[in-house]
């Protein structure tokens, strides 16, 4: 074992020291980012959350219970999966990337399905694919740093 290496620090031996902390430092950029970008999300969901909440409590146009059946089912698992999944992002929990996913997918395919009640259509689509695309990359480049520590 080479004690002389400080690149090559062993399990059982403690090494401290300025390049030590510079690379801890190094290495947690990216789960960084990974949390910034869950909060960001998690604040974006929370409002649309809200928002579908806003549309059950005061609707704009047509109640809420004279909702197709299908809008209105779609409308009360958004309202609900939105705000759960904005908690654990905001907590940064495994869960809560893993409910965003399903719950972006849904919107994304409600979009999709039921154009005439959730509006936005390919720009949608685009904007919530590159969102997910992004969160799939800065969590495999956060993983990869982990690893290298």
């Amino acid at each position: 074992m080479d004690h002389g290496d400080p690149d090559r620090a062993d399990s059982e031996v403690i090494v401290v020291g300025g390049d030590v902390a510079r690379r801890r430092r190094r290495a947690s950029r990216w789960g960084m980012l990974l949390v910034v970008f869950m909060r960001a999300m998690a604040s974006i969901w929370m409002l649309f959350g809200l928002a579908q909440w806003a549309n059950i409590i005061w609707p704009r146009s047509v109640p809420f219970e004279a909702l197709p059946t299908e809008v209105a089912i779609a409308v009360g698992f958004f309202a609900v999966a939105d705000l759960v999944a904005a908690v654990g992002l905001w907590l940064a929990a495994p869960w809560g990337g893993a409910l965003w996913l399903a719950t972006a997918a849904g919107e994304a395919l409600a979009t999709v399905l039921l154009p005439a009640y959730f509006s936005g259509g390919a720009l949608t689509l685009v904007v919530y694919a590159s969102l997910i695309a992004i969160y799939f990359a800065v969590t495999w480049l956060a993983a990869q740093e982990r690893e290298a520590v």
